[in-house]
């Protein structure tokens, strides 16, 4: 049965750092495909208003991967507390759909 596709996000300082994330998570399967996006965050961390700007990586993925997913990111993220989100995709186009659960056989 194949499972139900998944978007995970995270943010990385740079994009040295964001690239090496992307390639690490498509090359060991664990997504079938990342983007990366330059954002500008504002947040609040050590009670400072913080204003960066940062990549956000979205990995195309699925729902039974995505602890290893956030394991993989853990394990190589620079932050001390990175974002990692993941959002389910309700509506897909199948054949998109069946792409995904391929690419990280």
């Amino acid at each position: 049965m194949k499972s139900k596709p998944i978007a995970v996000f995270t943010t990385a300082g740079s994009l040295e750092d964001a690239r090496k994330l992307a390639t690490t998570l498509v090359e060991q399967k664990l997504a079938a495909c990342a983007q990366i996006s330059e954002i500008e965050s504002f947040y609040t961390w050590e009670n400072e208003i913080q204003n960066d700007q940062e990549f956000r990586i979205m990995f195309k993925t699925t729902k039974d991967k995505y602890k290893d997913v956030e394991k993989a990111i853990l394990k190589i993220h620079s932050y001390d507390l990175p974002a990692i989100y993941a959002v389910d995709v309700d509506e897909l186009h199948k054949p998109y759909g069946d792409w995904v659960n391929e690419s990280i056989k």
